[in-house]
């Protein structure tokens, strides 16, 4: 590595929070020192006030009120329009309104530091497998973000998770104009900088429980969806927090774990959380254009695309999102 970085760890998101930055490009920007500190104030807000498991949180408020326009914060009316923006993109297999049905599957409560049910246990439980699909009546169609003045609109009786995404915003940092940095939140990856170094993306097989593959990422961002870490048994068998908006109910689609490559970590987010619920054979056409790993229930690793090529993954380009 060419320059020294400062490291900073910190638990959240019930994993761990891990900050790389080297020096600052311009003199006037804050130390790496204190903007690994202003990046953990951030994230720790983040999750403060967008979890649905706090009453005081801004989007526990909102998600109680029952008028159709309500005013929120700035980071809440982000955190709607990026969950809005995913549902969009991932053609509503990515739904941020499935508050009630991840409720009644169980999921009425944080479950960081529970132990996960096992999931070999799980799988052969499991229903028949089959792929997700949009709810043909999409709720989400109907909220509307008013962004100059963080007005909320939806059906009374709709609410919203921001769920991966308050991660995927959380990981994507403004640390541009430093010279090298890398930020980790509990496994959603966020690397670059001026003058970006390569760095080696892990990937676990959850069933394995052994290293599935790594690869080499000089910019950009690497996220990872799976069933294994919340996972729990019910009166009926297990489920778990990815959800079929066509039934309601967990999906079990023959994959166990998906990791998408993309720009940015909002946009791997919903790339892996596409290619999970789409199954094997249409998760891989969701992870072709910049790489991905599938892992299937039956612990057979899969490369996709610029992945199968190489150890290394081509930068993505930047685009327009959230």
């Amino acid at each position: 590595m060419s320059c020294s970085e400062h490291e900073h760890s910190f638990e959240l998101f019930g994993s761990e929070v891990r900050i790389l930055i080297g020096p600052p490009i311009e003199p006037t920007l804050p130390s790496p020192e204190l903007a690994a500190l202003q990046i953990e104030a951030f994230l720790r807000t983040l999750q403060r006030r967008l979890t649905r498991f706090e009453e005081a949180s801004d989007l526990s408020i909102m998600n109680a009120t029952t008028e159709e326009d309500c005013l929120v914060s700035p980071l809440l009316a982000l955190a709607v329009r990026a969950g809005l923006w995913a549902a969009e993109q991932s053609g509503g297999l990515v739904d941020p309104t499935l508050v009630s049905e991840l409720e009644r599957a169980g999921y009425g409560r944080s479950r960081a530091g529970v132990e996960p049910a096992p999931l070999v246990d799980a799988l052969a439980a499991a229903p028949a497998r089959r792929r997700a699909r949009p709810h043909p009546d999409a709720r989400w169609l109907r909220m509307k973000v008013d962004e100059e003045r963080n007005i909320v609109s939806r059906p009374p009786g709709v609410r919203f998770d921001s769920g991966g995404i308050g991660k995927g915003l959380a990981a994507d940092s403004r640390l541009a104009r430093y010279a090298t940095h890398a930020v980790d939140c509990g496994g959603d990856v966020r690397v670059g900088g001026e003058e970006a170094v390569a760095r080696e993306i892990e990937i676990e097989n959850p069933l394995a429980h052994e290293p599935a593959h790594s690869f080499q990422l000089l910019s950009g961002a690497a996220a990872t969806s799976g069933i294994s870490t919340r996972l729990w048994r019910t009166d009926h068998g297990f489920a778990h927090h990815l959800i079929d908006p066509s039934t309601g109910e967990p999906a079990w689609t023959g994959l166990v774990q998906a990791t998408a490559v993309a720009a940015s970590t909002l946009e791997a987010e919903i790339r892996a959380n596409v290619a999970l619920l789409s199954g094997p054979e249409r998760g891989r056409e969701a992870l072709e254009q910049w790489g991905g790993v599938l892992i299937d229930d039956d612990r057979r690793v899969e490369l996709v695309g610029p992945l199968k090529q190489g150890d290394s993954v081509p930068i993505p380009p930047k685009r327009i999102s959230a």
